[in-house]
């Protein structure tokens, strides 16, 4: 009997396909990313959509709405990663932003595609380390990660990107995930669950200094009331 180099018998799991976006009426970032179980992300698509500002608030809406359920239906995303907006001192970008928001998790509703919340301190802290870091070590970041020839542009096609591989990385590896219910982050089983004493860097206290910070971010994001202070990517 022939055995191929490898072959268990079990079929090994599928990608975790996960449609990031970065919420806006101007600009409106909207990425694809597929992660393997061994944290493995590849870019699938990415595109920043969005209208003039003189436009009127319903068809600015609609722009989004048409492009966020095109990309839905064309990727069948398994789940959808929305910015958790936080107010700002700009008011009329702070709504603007939310009514963005609400757009993508409607339409994602309406499919059954589970949806989740992250800060903008949290993705950071996914994708470099880091809770503070900034917008240009996001994009180099996100462009190692996915081992792109060139930076993502612009910025707000590289935040979605870093949304999408935020929420595979922990929603999926991590086994945790800011769902839009509660906006808690419940304990769930792992889709990908990590071998103990597994590889991936020393770790300390059980978790990877990049876990730390996560974790610090999230506990940051927790003591804040309601959706004040903080900023965007």
């Amino acid at each position: 009997m022939t055995v191929s180099p490898g072959a268990t018998g079990r079929r090994a799991p599928s990608p975790l396909r996960v449609l990031g976006v970065d919420p806006g009426l101007t600009r409106c970032g909207i990425a694809v990313v597929d992660v393997a179980p061994n944290r493995t992300a590849t870019l699938v698509a990415v595109t920043v959509v969005g209208s003039p500002a003189e436009q009127s608030l319903d068809l600015r809406l609609l722009a989004i709405d048409e492009a966020i359920n095109e990309w839905l239906d064309r990727h069948s995303p398994d789940h959808v990663a929305v910015e958790r907006m936080f107010a700002q001192n700009n008011t009329p970008t702070v709504m603007g932003t939310a009514q963005a928001s609400g757009v993508v998790i409607a339409a994602a509703a309406r499919r059954g595609i589970p949806v989740a919340l992250h800060t903008p301190s949290e993705v950071k802290a996914a994708v470099t380390g880091s809770g503070t870091a900034g917008k240009d070590q996001v994009t180099a970041m996100v462009t190692r990660i996915l081992r792109l020839d060139a930076p993502p542009k612009p910025a707000d096609a590289a935040d979605a990107l870093a949304l999408a591989i935020t929420h595979a990385w922990r929603g999926g590896l991590m086994g945790r995930g800011l769902e839009t219910g509660n906006l808690t982050s419940p304990q769930r089983a792992s889709r990908f669950p990590t071998p103990a004493g597994g590889s991936g860097g020393r770790r300390t206290g059980g978790s990877t200094p990049a876990q730390q910070a996560w974790l610090a971010a999230e506990q940051r994001s927790r003591g804040s009331k309601g959706w004040s202070g903080g900023s965007r990517i």
